[in-house]
């Protein structure tokens, strides 16, 4: 693989200990990139510190990095983030829009669903994808010399699912955007495609475990059934774990993912599989 060297990338919602963001920086950093990782918090809980425990892993890797504490919904925000990177490394040559909405209570029928909380499932989910990928190609238009987006979407913006109504309407709208903004920068050398994987072994699963569970039914013994149907439920037999999404992140970073744009790319061991 090759790309990666002295590169700056800049992911959203990388905080979290067993998250998805945690491990496409690691994996960006292992490649030779410069990290500009970003989060609503610091996303600090017990033990794991956060953004500034990422920050440590990254500086030990012998790569800079740069983390800042970010509302994706919040334009301003965003602006600011996007010139904070460019004051420290120069550029942005890849951007993650990885943020995601806390997952629980949008997980319930259309007639129950509240307006607040489909409401909120969109702002991050869409809203944060648009607002940040519109601030790097900005300044990947102006600077001329390509770049990679890639926006995190789900398998549930392949397929309708029962109870997720205002999580895959978020995510079939990020994969809409994904090909409308790859027509658009194709011609400036960018190019944008979306990952959409599957059940993923993260913090999110308690919550989704929370949001899904059966009366009589507790999250912990929920979360364990889910894990145990993500396994049966693929042709590989195991769950998914945030670094199967980072190596198809780094491969789409690198050049040798130059030949691909537009794409939703499933990456759930085969339980999505694409016509």
């Amino acid at each position: 693989m090759s790309g990666l060297k002295d590169s700056v990338a800049l992911v959203t919602g990388a905080g979290g200990e067993h998250g998805i963001g945690r491990a496409i920086v690691r994996r960006f950093a292992q490649e030779g990139a410069n990290i500009v990782a970003s989060d609503l918090t610091s996303n600090a809980r017990g033990d794991w510190r956060g953004l500034p425990a990422v920050a440590d892993e990254i500086e030990a890797m012998g790569r800079q990095v740069l983390t800042m504490e970010v509302d994706v919904t919040s334009a301003e925000q965003v602006e600011q983030m996007v010139q904070a990177a460019l004051d420290r490394f120069g550029k942005i040559d890849i951007l993650v829009n990885n943020a995601g909405a806390p997952a629980g209570s949008d997980r319930v029928p259309v007639v129950e669903l509240e307006e607040d909380v489909f409401d909120l499932v969109h702002r991050v989910n869409v809203k944060g994808t648009f607002l940040c990928s519109r601030a790097v190609s900005r300044h990947l238009i102006e600077r001329g010399e390509g770049g990679k987006i890639m926006n995190i979407a789900s398998t549930a913006g392949l397929r309708g699912v029962a109870r997720f109504a205002a999580y895959c309407s978020s995510k079939f709208a990020v994969v809409g955007f994904t090909q409308c903004l790859a027509n658009e920068l194709g011609p400036h050398g960018v190019h944008v495609n979306a990952i959409c994987p599957g059940l993923i072994e993260t913090e999110r699963l308690y919550g989704i475990a929370d949001g899904l569970k059966p009366k009589g039914t507790s999250t912990e013994e929920f979360r364990d059934r889910m894990v145990e149907r993500s396994a049966q439920g693929n042709p590989l037999g195991r769950m998914g774990q945030p670094e199967d999404v980072a190596n198809v992140a780094a491969f789409l970073a690198s050049s040798d993912g130059d030949w691909m744009t537009g794409q939703a790319i499933s990456v759930s061991g085969g339980a999505v599989m694409l016509r």
